[in-house]
């Protein structure tokens, strides 16, 4: 079985996955068995199969962004633009311009792993 530990690491401010090493500390903090583990007894659907079905998803959810462009993916990128354009220095914009990057970048690699 696969233990599931916060994600405690720093990194460069330049490093070019600073946004995603960040959310990837905010959002392991919580534990998410417990609730899996109640998914699983509600629905009789395994913990392991839960588990894969959240990542498969997960992994194909940037095919899925590109074409609906949900509101969270929206409003990280409209951030990116507006803290660049109220600081109004061409660091903030270049810093603006590798965030949206990356979030591009992200969103074009579609699904992966599904065949």
């Amino acid at each position: 079985m696969i233990e599931l530990k916060p994600y405690e690491d720093s990194w460069a401010a330049d490093d070019p996955h600073a946004n995603f090493k960040e959310e990837v500390a905010l959002y392991s903090v919580a534990d998410p068995l417990p609730t899996l583990e109640n998914l699983s007894k509600d629905t009789g659907v395994a913990v392991p199969a839960l588990i894969r079905y959240i990542l498969v998803k997960y992994t194909a959810s940037g095919s899925d962004a590109v074409l609906a462009m949900t509101p969270y993916a929206l409003r990280q990128m409209q951030d990116h633009i507006h803290k660049a354009e109220n600081a109004g220095t061409n660091e903030a914009r270049l810093a603006a311009y590798e965030a949206l990057r990356q979030m591009i970048s992200w969103l074009a690699m579609g699904p992966i792993g599904l065949d």
